[in-house]
């Protein structure tokens, strides 16, 4: 985490789309609206009713419903973006993972949904390359961090999975720290792997605000409810956010 912040696109190896999939849109659509400034349009509705939020005329993350019976949690995903979603597919199984849906072709590429060996549910998107661009304005993405019991067990699982180690150190690069694996992408730093033990294992976003505090009222107000008080931290002042329907993420907003 530092200056950098996310306009999500198709680059490889990296991070670079987050997907909310909640029960109803609607509710979500009332909740994200208003507390991170964003517009919706409507996107590739082959699995269900799916928008794209849009900050600024840029598209920052996608919020869709599950078709059918099946009622999992509310949450955020992360997608990592490839050239090949079979491949992919291929080596997540290999490595102790599990592929549970596609890859599958949408409008845009292809994707697939899949769990690392230790339970966190991460996506695959395989699309046209797009330049890896990060910018701090409020409502899009800036942080996404994996919380897991290993952080460096899980990064030689991702690392294999997606090649790290085959990429062009000037484009991407994997820095192995005292206690987190950071991923810079473009000579910023975009994600992370760091230890967690108290809670299960799960990729989380963080989303720019202009102020923690003041997001964390508004989110309270819009019926969400505080699952971390803010925090100062070297990056900004952090808190972690339950939506209306459970769906958990993060607000930061820059270091004063």
């Amino acid at each position: 985490m530092g200056e950098q912040t996310v306009r999500v696109r198709c680059v490889a190896a990296a991070p670079c789309w987050v997907s909310l999939m909640a029960r109803d849109l609607d509710t979500a659509r009332a909740f994200y609206g208003p507390l991170l400034g964003w517009t919706f349009e409507a996107g590739p509705d082959r699995w269900g009713p799916y928008l794209r939020a849009v900050v600024d005329g840029v598209e920052v993350a996608g919020l869709g419903v599950v078709a059918g019976d099946w009622q999992p949690p509310v949450a955020w995903t992360t997608y990592f973006g490839t050239e090949s979603a079979d491949r992919v597919g291929e080596a997540i199984r290999e490595r102790g993972g599990t592929l549970a849906v596609g890859p599958l072709r949408f409008d845009a590429g292809r994707l697939a949904l899949a769990a690392d060996p230790f339970g966190a549910v991460f996506g695959v998107w395989e699309g046209e390359p797009g330049e890896d661009v990060w910018t701090e304005t409020p409502g899009a993405p800036v942080w996404i961090e994996l919380r897991t019991a290993d952080p460096f067990a899980a990064a030689l699982f991702y690392g294999e999975v997606f090649r790290w180690d085959d990429r062009d150190p000037s484009h991407f690069e994997v820095r192995y720290e005292h206690e987190r694996v950071v991923l810079r992408s473009e000579g910023r730093s975009v994600a992370a792997l760091r230890g967690a033990r108290d809670i299960a294992p799960h990729w989380e976003v963080f989303f720019s605000v202009t102020d923690t505090d003041e997001a964390v009222k508004r989110a309270v107000e819009l019926g969400g409810r505080i699952a971390g008080d803010p925090v100062d931290t070297p990056y900004g002042r952090v808190a972690r956010v339950a939506d209306r329907e459970g769906g958990l993420f993060s607000v930061i907003s820059p270091s004063s």
